[in-house]
């Protein structure tokens, strides 16, 4: 990903449930791709065989190819752990914040194991620009490096895509996988350029964080609708409930208005079978009645029935449409209240920067 290989260095102590076997295997990976890049690094990678790196291991150049399936992937080790950890940092078991920051923390951590890697030599600045320009001088490695990129988008793609329940062939977990990678990309370059001269880890540290940081912040602006998809379920399930509300309360409406019509062409047939094609003249106000207000019986009382019946369906209709505005706030509410909180923070990771 960027860094010198030297293997992996694990903490057995972090792994209690690891047996010997195991544990021999890490090793033997380790021995292996040590002797590879120092042999690479002293003599060029073309012109070392596989047969050399499994001679001086003391192995068989088919236990070799047993541990690493190219030649290229003995200098770049590290495309399993990477998997590992972007599925770690961006898939559904992640922890609840934008697939950004997880992208950050994958690659601090990287920057972690350099460190180690860096104390563990004198020379360490100078074996990372060999290192460099040993992948930038051969086209096999250089070709191998962007394969195993493309592979880490795709590891980022499905990740992102199970934790937001959508497919990683859509659009938008595959541009948003691209875009995070990039950043891996920034920090090979950064580190490049900033390991020059007698320079401290922290210095060098300091500077390609900064960098990587800067390039996060002008892909995140892009990425905060699909940061809305992934992160969590609560958001979506309520902009969810607020609009099947509102459909329903739609629905209610509809059906509000068309028995309203309803009764009023009722209203309109029994006066013209009573009085004949004239027109049907504005009903009087009624006095609030006793009891539960039912009006009078006789032709008053049937008109003031009929009205009474249309002034309760005119208030049900009211209702409805109050509920329905409500529905609608509801889910403009929620809409915006996913808007301010992404943007509170985007400002709060700015002000930390």
């Amino acid at each position: 990903m960027g860094t010198v290989s030297h293997g992996a260095d694990y903490d057995a102590t972090a792994l209690p449930l690891e047996g010997l076997r195991e544990r021999k295997k890490r090793a033997m990976r380790k021995l292996i791709s040590d002797t590879a890049t120092a042999l690479f690094l002293e003599r060029g990678f073309d012109e070392v065989r596989v047969t050399e790196v499994a001679a001086q291991c003391g192995v068989s150049e088919k236990t070799v190819y047993n541990y690493f399936p190219t030649k290229e992937s003995l200098l770049l080790d590290r495309e399993e752990d990477s998997a590992v950890a972007i599925r770690a940092a961006l898939g559904p078991g992640a922890p609840s914040r934008s697939p950004i920051q997880g992208a950050l923390e994958v690659l601090n951590s990287q920057l972690e194991d350099m460190r180690l890697d860096w104390g563990a030599h004198a020379d360490g600045a100078v074996l990372f620009e060999r290192f460099v320009d040993l992948i930038e001088s051969t086209p096999s490695l250089r070709a191998a490096q962007r394969d195993m990129m493309d592979r880490l988008v795709q590891v980022a793609a499905e990740a992102m895509a199970d934790r937001a329940g959508v497919s990683p062939d859509d659009p938008e977990p595959q541009i948003a996988a691209a875009a995070m990678l990039g950043l891996w990309r920034i920090q090979f370059h950064a580190l490049r350029l900033s390991m020059t001269g007698a320079r401290s880890f922290d210095e060098v540290y300091e500077e390609v964080t900064a960098a990587v940081t800067r390039a996060a912040r002008l892909i995140d602006s892009g990425l905060w609708a699909f940061e809305v998809m992934v992160q969590g379920r609560g958001t979506r399930e309520q902009v969810k409930a607020a609009a099947e509300a509102a459909q329903s309360a739609g629905r209610q409406v509809a059906t509000a208005l068309r028995q309203a019509r309803d009764l009023w062409r009722r209203v309109q047939m029994e006066h013209h079978n009573s009085h004949g094609p004239t027109p049907l003249p504005p009903l009087p106000p009624l006095p609030t009645p006793p009891g539960w207000g039912r009006p009078a019986q006789g032709h008053h009382g049937q008109r003031a029935a009929l009205q009474h019946e249309v002034e309760e369906w005119k208030a049900a209709q009211h209702e409805l449409k109050r509920q329905y505005r409500e529905a609608m706030r509801e889910q403009q509410k929620a809409l915006r209240e996913t808007l301010r909180m992404r943007q509170q923070a985007a400002r709060g990771q700015g002000r930390r920067d």
